[in-house]
């Protein structure tokens, strides 16, 4: 008999529960199927260095069929469930449906950008969960120097040089850092934008940032951040956000036209399609084994996962423990099957890193904490040491290699991608895909393309 694992999800807790399920599963008694909207595993913590040009974009991808060798890959969303047949309803991207059996369904889609019933937030913001997000934000920055520097007009630079980040956790910050780095960088190549100079703010509604980290080390983020000239705002909301401004709770009305919302993750709505237990927060209900609570042969781990954390609690949506959820859901799908003997979940996080731009960063390691370029050093090492696949290692390492005595390109590329229309109106106004002065394209508009250019992923 030949048995039926279907995995909904391919980020850091799906694609490692597969590799796991392929060491420990003979190929004959096994057939494994894992279902993921694109046909890469992201390695979310480098994303920030993807956008600020650090790393090229495809280096912090790894194709999932590089590290799976016997694992089927659909293209699609698990988004439909039926636990009597015990069978899923797989979507694919051209709307088409198929039915897939299971003997056991393990669940990993991860997790979205939580959002809030703020005016203008869809409309006006963007959020930085995905590659194509990070894509988005650089070519916009480069686009905002561009114009910055082309206009004479002092209110439109003030919105175009004004950069909102709302959000004070791990992407937050570390997209904030990179990119104003980056920023810094290319501003010497923009004479006019440089004179006017840049405003760059962190909206955080509590009243510290990092609260995955311990206070010192979250204090020492924000000092390095506000040594840099940013603004950091505690206890404040971001209230409304339109084309050229956004209005925060003190009552503040900031003219900008980047809002970058990074206000935590929410479990991915597929999940509410599912015939399966979600607790308030909307997270699959699981015990200590990773199994769905009052369902046989039904798992969950992740994001989308309400796993109980042996420090107390449930997990943090944190890749860290999504890695280390990932064998023990395979140990036990194993047991399940009649290999080996089931395990709890036990991990707890040890060691907790945050880039804050080149040569910076904070973190700890068990009780011994750590700051500035031994910080960014060891974070360096810890991620060469969890990137998926030999030749993205080599990669990641000669990237980080080339930037140390190059500056940063400076190429605006939100073309790539996206076909030119076949009119010869075009190559009347050039052949640019940029609009006229004064004027940004919408970026609900701009990061729809990208998404079907190059997907989206979490962990």
């Amino acid at each position: 008999m030949a048995w039926n694992i279907v995995i909904a999800g391919g980020g850091f807790a799906g694609a490692n529960a597969a590799r796991e399920l392929e060491k420990q599963l003979p190929r004959q008694s096994s057939r494994l199927i894992l279902v993921n909207d694109v046909n890469f595993l992201l390695y979310t913590p480098l994303l920030p260095e993807a956008a600020a040009g650090t790393l090229e974009p495809r280096h912090v991808v790894t194709p999932l069929r590089d590290i799976l060798h016997r694992t089927n890959l659909r293209l699609g969303v698990v988004d439909g469930h039926d636990r009597d047949s015990r069978s899923v309803t797989v979507r694919s991207h051209t709307g088409e449906t198929d039915q897939i059996a299971y003997d056991h369904l393990i669940l990993a889609p991860g997790s979205i950008s939580r959002f809030l019933p703020v005016p203008g937030l869809t409309e006006h913001a963007v959020g930085f969960k995905s590659l194509a997000d990070a894509i988005y934000l650089r070519n916009h920055v480069i686009e905002t120097l561009e114009m910055a520097n082309a206009t004479e007009d002092s209110s439109l630079r003030d919105e175009l040089l004004t950069y909102m980040f709302v959000g004070g956790g791990y992407a937050g910050l570390e997209a904030l850092a990179e990119l104003q780095d980056f920023a810094a960088d290319a501003m010497q190549h923009y004479p006019k934008a440089r004179l006017h100079g840049m405003r760059w703010i962190l909206v955080e509604a509590a009243d510290r940032v990092l609260p995955e980290i311990d206070r010192e080390l979250a204090d020492y983020a924000v000092a390095e951040l506000t040594s840099r000239g940013i603004d950091v705002k505690m206890g404040t909301t971001l209230e409304e956000v339109t084309a050229t401004s956004a209005r925060i709770s003190n009552g503040e009305e900031i003219p900008t036209r980047t809002v970058v919302w990074t206000a935590g993750v929410a479990p991915h709505p597929a999940l509410r399609n599912l015939a399966v237990p979600l607790d308030e927060r909307g997270k699959v209900i699981v015990d200590s084994r990773l199994a769905v609570e009052g369902m046989e042969g039904v798992w969950a781990l992740g994001d989308a996962a309400a796993v109980p954390n042996p420090a107390g609690g449930v997990c943090p949506p944190t890749a860290q423990h999504a890695v280390r959820q990932a064998p023990v859901v395979a140990n036990n799908v194993a047991a399940a099957i009649g290999i080996g003997h089931s395990r709890e979940f036990t991990y707890e996080g040890g060691a907790a890193f945050v880039n804050l731009g080149r040569y910076k960063a904070v973190g700890k390691i068990g009780d011994r904490k750590f700051s500035g370029f031994k910080a960014w050093w060891l974070a360096r090492s810890y991620h060469m040491s969890q990137i998926p696949g030999l030749p993205r290692k080599i990669r990641a390492v000669i990237d980080w290699t080339a930037s140390l005595p190059f500056s940063r390109d400076l190429s605006e590329v939100g073309s790539i991608g996206r076909p030119g229309v076949l009119s010869p109106d075009r190559y009347a106004r050039g052949g640019s895909h940029r609009p006229v002065e004064g004027e940004l394209p919408a970026a609900g508009r701009d990061r729809d393309q990208a998404g079907k250019d190059s997907g989206s992923e979490d962990s």
